[in-house]
């Protein structure tokens, strides 16, 4: 039986459930947290976070997958604390969101420190939380094109990938065959890998979907809700109708099973105001319905929230996420 590290300890796949495979409960740019105009109370973080949780729990959602990587506010005895008052199953990760989000300690490291790295907090646990990470997180610098950072993240990631079962969720799709150059030349299969952020609306035109999918890649619909008809919309933002037309173009050609759907959330910002207007609740408040009125039926959303994910998490190798994988 496959078993995921949540942060309160491991599960049964079978008992992720509802799932939003890339939220965040409190991101930020590295150095935030030193910029006092920003900071906030315990309760502060408190109040913007649970109450989104519990709507998200109450509709219907069982599993949160925070994508936080390391130095981007990650906070495991935080969110051990969240799970106990929602009662959510919340997985943390990993990895880095970028290279260039990686901090000097971490941006000059080999890549067989990068790997122990990652091994350690599958394995052993992050920090002295007792939570282990369940996921690892890699992604594209700015300029979408991989780094010599990136690439080593990437190559640890796809180690740690092989010693523990854990799957890895990328930042952005872009430069995708350099991505998937290094990863096979590691020895991944490509179904541990979802290609996040391949919806948003500054990717458009530049992601291979064909060439991640034909290797066996997962496709990441995980920005829904950062919508341009916000009054206030990110650069990243998209048009409502784009986005979810292009979602529909691969469940009307039977390619459900090649998508893996978020809304990318950020909970409680650090060291910016957020985007308001979006939570995780878009996902149950505005995309299911959207779906049930272009006649999806809940079989199809099931498998989009609930079976793609469990398959996703399912090829892990449970035995190995007890030692350190060496």
């Amino acid at each position: 039986m496959t078993r995921v590290n949540t942060v309160l300890g491991p599960i049964a796949v079978e008992q992720l459930g509802f799932t939003s495979i890339h939220e965040h409960i409190g991101y930020g740019m590295p150095g935030s947290e030193l910029d006092t105009r920003w900071w906030k109370t315990p309760e502060q973080r408190y109040e913007e976070t649970i109450p989104k949780l519990r709507t998200f729990a109450a509709h219907g959602g069982q599993t949160f997958v925070d994508a936080t990587g390391i130095c981007n506010g990650r906070d495991i005895d935080y969110y051990q604390s969240i799970a106990e008052k929602t009662g959510l199953n919340i997985i943390a990760a990993t990895g880095f969101v970028g290279g260039d989000t990686a901090l000097k300690h971490f941006a000059e490291a080999s890549v067989e420190y990068l790997t122990d790295q990652f091994i350690h907090e599958l394995t052993v646990g992050i920090g002295t939380s007792g939570g282990k990470a369940g996921i690892i997180k890699v992604g594209v610098s700015r300029g979408f094109k991989l780094t010599a950072l990136d690439l080593r993240i990437y190559r640890a990631a796809a180690r740690a990938s092989l010693a523990t079962g854990a799957p890895i969720i990328t930042h952005l799709a872009v430069d995708a065959a350099t991505a998937i150059d290094a990863l096979q030349e590691e020895g991944l299969p490509l179904t541990r890998v979802l290609f996040g952020h391949a919806d948003d609306g500054v990717s458009q035109g530049k992601v291979d979907e064909e060439g991640i999918v034909s290797a066996g890649g997962r496709i990441g619909f995980d920005t829904f809700g950062y919508d341009l008809e916000l009054p206030d919309p990110p650069f990243w933002g998209r048009h409502r109708d784009e986005r979810f037309q292009h979602l529909m173009r691969y469940l009307r050609s039977g390619q459900a099973d090649k998508v893996l759907v978020a809304a990318d959330a950020n909970c409680s910002p650090l060291g910016w105001p957020g985007v308001k207007g979006h939570t995780i609740n878009y996902l149950f408040e505005q995309l299911i319905p959207d779906l049930r009125q272009d006649g999806v039926d809940d079989a199809t959303i099931d498998q989009l929230f609930i079976g793609n994910v469990a398959d996703f998490f399912t090829t892990s190798t449970p035995d190995t996420l007890n030692s350190e994988g060496k």
